[in-house]
């Protein structure tokens, strides 16, 4: 039991490793998705692509953080490994295995459950936060609850293939803010960033967008082809957010 404990209190701790790490990546820039991959592929030793090694090693902050966080790893995995060999042993070798088996199996739903549980991460990046912002020099903001508020909106890359719907549409004619996506910014595929772009920018096939809007409503732009069916889409969807607003504005009059 012992053993079944200890593993268990490794992999939190763990968890709440690669967390600290993966919100003091997004702190320096990186997108909380690819902070996240690569905090959990630095401590694991498993690599990472070269374009976005690039971005931490010719980041100072960056790179110090992943090299910490792969020193912890190296002792972290191998600890884990040695805690579930010796897990296995003394649950095979036990009169009551089963009672070991179904703590552990329990243990790690638990786990799962509370690493997965988006009110547990918006309390816990809050108290980490907090942590950076007492005890380093780095200018801590929660990113992950500033931009992920409420109503399932957050900032997200869409990907604009030929065909699709806004390919080849300026920002003018798109209207997304009528459907409640805001454009952040426009990663061309020639590599220029646009950040805040004007109107009368064109998105053309092979641009990245970055949109600040509710995930259900990027993933059907993601979907939603040119012609006659894409412009019937975009019209329901300006509909829908009308109808989402009233509702709002209704639940907030007294």
């Amino acid at each position: 039991m012992i053993a079944i404990l200890s593993l268990l209190i490794i992999l939190t701790l763990s968890l709440i490793l690669t967390r600290i790490a993966a919100l003091a990546l997004s702190i320096t820039g990186l997108s909380s998705e690819t902070a996240q991959f690569q905090a959990r592929s630095a401590f694991t030793g498993v690599g990472f692509t070269t374009s976005e090694s690039e971005n931490i090693l010719n980041h100072p902050v960056r790179r110090r953080i992943i090299m910490m966080l792969m020193l912890a790893g190296n002792l972290g995995v191998a600890t884990i490994i040695a805690t579930g060999v010796l897990t296995y042993f003394s649950t095979s070798s036990s009169n009551y295995w089963w009672v070991n088996l179904a703590t552990l199996a329990l243990g790690l739903i638990l786990l799962y459950k509370a690493a997965t549980n988006q009110r547990i991460e918006r309390w816990l990046n809050k108290i980490i936060a907090w942590g950076l912002r007492k005890w380093t020099h780095l200018n801590v903001k929660d990113t992950v609850t500033i931009l992920q508020l409420e109503n399932a909106f957050a900032v997200s890359e869409l990907l604009v293939d030929q065909g699709d719907w806004l390919a080849g549409k300026s920002l003018r004619e798109a209207a997304l803010a009528a459907e409640g996506v805001l454009i952040l910014g426009i990663h061309h595929e020639n590599g220029v960033y646009r950040g805040a772009p004007r109107a009368d920018e064109t998105i053309e096939a092979g641009d990245t967008l970055v949109l600040y809007a509710k995930q259900k409503r990027v993933q059907e732009l993601d979907q939603r082809i040119r012609g006659f069916h894409g412009e019937i889409a975009h019209r329901e969807a300006i509909e829908e957010f009308e109808v989402s607003r009233e509702q709002d504005a209704s639940l907030k009059k007294p």
